[in-house]
């Protein structure tokens, strides 16, 4: 493998340690304020099922960040904090705003997750692979948020870029750093 190619993809793998660990907390900000302000068990049993799926893609990147010895981003304590309360905020906002918050990141990492797949050779083929189920599950968590409410109407629109706005800046920023 070239330099320049293991140096992307370690990249890559920072980044979606980063990020699956990210909807991690932005699920468990959810769950707070589920438990706490707003009282919809539907809701919450739906947030559960996905923050298992988003804890099973964390546990593989960070399997590779260890056997890798790849430095996680340095930013991780801060998207931690940023993504809890984002699952909190918009949750207290109510049940469209964090469904939306679902969809909108999930639209930014399917995009994100394609480029990766299109950009790994056939010397990466398990890495490549699990990085397409997780695109799948990722989709499927897109999907449910939909049909769960979520909706880009009226001042949601806004919501909606702020949360893209957000998750392509901290994807930059977890690449590199």
């Amino acid at each position: 493998m070239k330099k320049s190619d293991k140096k992307k993809i370690e990249e890559f793998i920072r980044v979606d340690h980063a990020g699956e660990r990210g909807a991690i907390k932005i699920y468990e900000g959810q769950l707070l304020a589920l438990n706490t302000f707003v009282k919809d068990d539907e809701l919450k049993k739906t947030i559960e099922e996905m923050k298992e799926h988003e804890r099973e893609h964390a546990n593989y990147f960070e399997q590779e960040i260890r056997k890798r010895s790849i430095k996680p981003t340095k930013f991780l304590p801060l998207w931690d904090l940023l993504g809890v309360g984002l699952g909190f905020g918009s949750t207290l906002l109510g049940k469209k705003a964090a469904m939306l918050c679902t969809a909108s990141v999930e639209e930014v990492i399917d995009e994100h997750y394609q480029n990766q797949i299109d950009q790994i050779h056939s010397d990466e083929k398990d890495l490549r692979q699990k990085i397409i189920k997780f695109r799948e599950d990722e989709l499927h968590h897109k999907d449910i948020a939909y049909e769960k409410g979520a909706s880009k109407d009226g001042i949601y629109s806004l919501f909606d870029k702020i949360v893209k706005t957000g998750s392509k800046i901290a994807i930059r920023i977890s690449e590199k750093i």
